[in-house]
């Protein structure tokens, strides 16, 4: 415990410490520069203030004038022509000649400043130019001792020790609280999390009450329910991949080896490179689906919404598939209301549709029926695939759009897929904004329903014509 609320302690006296330091450093830092640029103001319009007389009389007696005004002041002046020759100064004694050696370089007629740097520096200092019609006949320096800013800067610094001084006060009674009412709970959430870091999620906590700390500790909770079934997902997932993979490059391997090993009749070349040729599109379709999960995941998956005309898109996709249910003797109907529009993703949607479709097709066999249900309800629209075919058992229906879960255990290849479909159909669905079920009954056929709802503003989803 002790252990504990010492770290809680330091971590709130460093806290406090930073913010103080970041407070003081940045108050200090406004106010010179605030203070240093006011003062940089008030000589430079002093020194265009003499710059103004001396161009209307530039004789000695004009110059010792000027030189007198400033030397009974804070502040200094020193008159030097275009050369860099001293003319006149209020202080003699001053050494000027680190400020002079640019004066190759033109100066604004409005001045500019020589010197800023008032930490490193003992003055600060502005130029003005001296004019003669179109020329340049001498400048007037204008210099501050920086004291004043710097006596300013230790009154400050001397009032954050104050505020440093209480606040640390402060922080130890903090600490004497955390000590006695924080450390007991944070000390039992700091083992369940230990433990969930070694990988052991079997954590009970406490969580009573309705403060924070019971919040905190219904969620380290929650996360470690969590946790446990992810990491038994996980697991799971890898052991599918890998299966998922291996068997299309075993084929591949394989069939590759009897090409390059054997003399074979150009027939047994052309079947041995369909099989390499179809596993290789096995294992393509499979990488596709992982890396478009990927994206969904990442949510860097873009859908770009347009409006679909639903009869023309219902029937493009009738297009599509009517031959392969032909083939196999199976009914499809499409049934879809003219004039109904949808906000979607073209591909996207067709990609779900066909996916569905796909399934259908797979687990339906000759004479089955497969019927596509489009309709619009109380500004929402319902897109319904049922079929006719073997069905999902009760025990396998919660798990379909899980990754990788088929209701096939034997993995046929005359079923094929990858586990994915349905996967990616749900996350498609969802970037849709929309929501899919699916009801079914071994042997009775099975029903996915999707359904979109309108948004209510200028992206409705639904489009009545």
């Amino acid at each position: 415990m002790r252990k504990l609320s010492l770290k809680l302690g330091i971590i709130f006296f460093v806290t406090l410490f930073c913010i103080e330091t970041f407070m003081m450093f940045f108050l200090h830092a406004s106010l010179a520069n605030s203070r240093v640029e006011e003062e940089l103001i008030s000589l430079q319009a002093r020194g265009n203030s003499h710059r103004t007389i001396l161009e209307g009389n530039f004789d000695r007696e004009t110059l010792a004038h000027v030189a007198l005004m400033e030397s009974e002041a804070s502040t200094d002046v020193v008159i030097i022509n275009n050369k860099g020759n001293v003319l006149a100064t209020s202080r003699p004694q001053l050494n000027i000649d680190a400020y002079i050696k640019g004066l190759n370089v033109s100066v604004p007629y409005m001045g500019q400043t020589l010197e800023g740097n008032w930490e490193e520096e003992a003055f600060i200092a502005t130029i003005s130019p001296i004019n003669e019609g179109q020329t340049t006949i001498g400048y007037v320096l204008m210099i501050q001792n920086t004291e004043s800013i710097h006596m300013l800067m230790e009154r400050l610094n001397k009032h954050f020790l104050m505020v440093g001084m209480i606040s640390g006060l402060v922080t130890i009674l903090i600490i004497i609280i955390l000590s006695r009412k924080l450390a007991k709970p944070l000390i039992q959430m700091k083992e369940a999390t230990l433990k969930m870091s070694k990988g052991d999620f079997t954590v009970a906590l406490a969580t009573s009450g309705n403060d924070e700390l019971a919040d905190l500790s219904k969620s380290i909770q929650l996360l470690a329910d969590d946790l446990k079934h992810v990491k038994q997902e996980r697991k799971e997932f890898l052991s599918s991949i890998a299966h998922e993979l291996r068997t299309p490059l075993t084929f591949i391997k394989g069939y590759t080896d009897i090409l390059y090993k054997r003399n074979l009749t150009e027939v047994d070349k052309k079947k041995y490179l369909g099989i390499i040729i179809e596993e290789t599109n096995r294992l393509s379709h499979l990488i596709k689906d992982l890396f478009d999960l990927a994206k969904l995941d990442e949510n860097s998956f873009v859908i770009e919404k347009k409006r679909l005309d639903m009869h023309l898109f219902f029937a493009t996709i009738e297009a599509k598939l009517s031959p392969a249910f032909q083939e196999k003797q199976i009914n499809l109907s499409i049934q879809c209301e003219e004039g109904l529009t949808l906000m979607a993703d073209s591909l996207r949607l067709e990609q779900v549709i066909i996916n569905l479709l796909d399934n259908a097709l797979k687990y339906c066999t000759a004479g089955d029926k497969v019927v596509v249900t489009v309709r619009s309800t109380n500004q929402s629209m319902q897109i319904t695939i049922e079929d006719t075919g073997k069905g999902i058992s009760k025990k396998d229906l919660p798990y379909i759009f899980d990754r990788l879960y088929r209701v096939e255990k034997s993995r046929s290849r005359a079923l094929g897929g990858s586990g994915l479909g349905l996967a990616i159909v749900k996350e498609l669905v969802h970037a849709h904004g929309g929501e899919i079920i699916v009801r079914s009954d071994e042997n009775s056929g099975t029903t996915f329903e999707i359904t979109f709802r309108g948004a209510g503003n200028d992206e409705n989803i639904i489009i009545n014509r």
